[in-house]
């Protein structure tokens, strides 16, 4: 597929120019980029989805929690609402996006906002009271109108930016040049037993397109979950389940389910995908299914019959996580 998409890399031109344009306008200050006296942390990529920023949005949340005030900003990817909105547990996915209710439901101390324009949203958490004492802003890095304190750019092992292209002859959407813009890189989706030797390549690799720290992730899964709990690997063995997706790169999704010996039926779906009537009836005729934390979010309260399960993830750092969280932490105690 990859080589295929490389025909189109005429069409590809063009869209590298107009991006190229675009953040050297905002580089020479043409286009106007707001900064902020107290700490705003994006967090973003190069390519079209597929990261895993969401749990790293979580991994900050939990980083700082306990100590700060914190607000989460997002632009609510695929609600059918328009403008700012405070989102609260008890909306739906279809009026904030699933990824502000994930976080919105998971905590609920944590103020969190969805609004297209950055900016604006920013302007209204600050005045709340009490206000957010740190803003995350999660899918920022090319919506160059807001400058971040701090920005965070994740690459994911599978699909490491400089290895791909620009759209549409690949997925990244601007440049590789505009990795020099992140303050850390965080390289994602990593399997736990990634030699160091492939490590110091990935940096050596990296390094040619910025100068910000290199730290190594992975995704780890906990048990499945269910409306009553937790649910064990060993019922969901005996099981004929389905496996529902709406996320950009399932495949490690997927690989996980391999490793615990499940036997399932895969239907796929597209990144934040809504479902329609005629789809909730056909997987509520299903007995069982299993499916990501996200699209737990737009599946649940609405199917009746089939049993619902979802599968929880968290960041776990290979290494050096210390220092990564004192990055964090400190770039947070200068900014306050």
């Amino acid at each position: 597929m990859k080589d295929l998409r490389k025909l189109l890399w005429p069409f590809a031109v063009p869209y590298d120019l107009i991006t190229r344009v675009r953040n050297t306008l905002f580089d020479n200050q043409v286009f106007e980029s707001e900064s902020y006296d107290f700490p705003v942390i994006g967090v973003g990529n190069l390519s079209v989805g597929g990261t895993g920023k969401t749990p790293m949005i979580e991994y900050l949340i939990e980083l700082l929690g306990s100590s700060q005030k914190l607000a989460v900003l997002s632009r609510g990817y695929g609600r059918k609402t328009t403008g700012y909105l405070d989102v609260a547990p008890h909306l739906g996915a279809a009026d904030t996006g699933d990824e502000p209710l994930q976080f919105a439901k998971k905590y609920q101390d944590v103020q969190v906002a969805v609004c297209e324009k950055r900016r604006l949203g920013i302007q209204r958490l600050r005045e709340k009271t009490p206000a957010p004492e740190v803003i995350l802003l999660d899918d920022v890095y090319q919506h160059r109108h807001v400058q971040p304190g701090l920005l965070l750019m994740l690459t994911a092992y599978g699909d490491l930016f400089y290895e791909d292209f620009v759209l549409p002859a690949g997925n990244l959407r601007e440049s590789r040049s505009g990795a020099q813009r992140a303050d850390l890189v965080v390289v994602t989706k990593c399997p736990f037993d990634l030699a160091k030797e492939q490590r110091a390549l990935i940096k050596s690799r990296i390094a040619q397109y910025t100068k910000a720290p290199v730290f190594f992730s992975g995704i780890a899964y906990d048990l499945p979950v269910g409306v009553n709990g937790l649910v064990s690997w060993t019922k969901l063995q005996t099981e004929s389940l389905n496996i529902v997706t709406g996320i950009a790169k399932p495949q490690p999704f997927l690989d996980h389910l391999d490793l615990m010996g499940l036997t399932y039926k895969h239907l796929e779906f597209a990144d934040h995908h809504t479902f329609n009537t005629e789809e909730i009836k056909a997987l509520d005729r299903k007995k069982v299914i299993l499916t990501t934390e996200k699209d737990f979010m737009r599946l649940k309260g609405k199917l009746k019959k089939a049993k619902l399960y979802y599968l929880p993830m968290q960041v776990k750092f290979l290494a050096e996580e210390e220092r990564f969280s004192a990055s964090i932490e400190a770039f947070v105690a200068k900014s306050l």
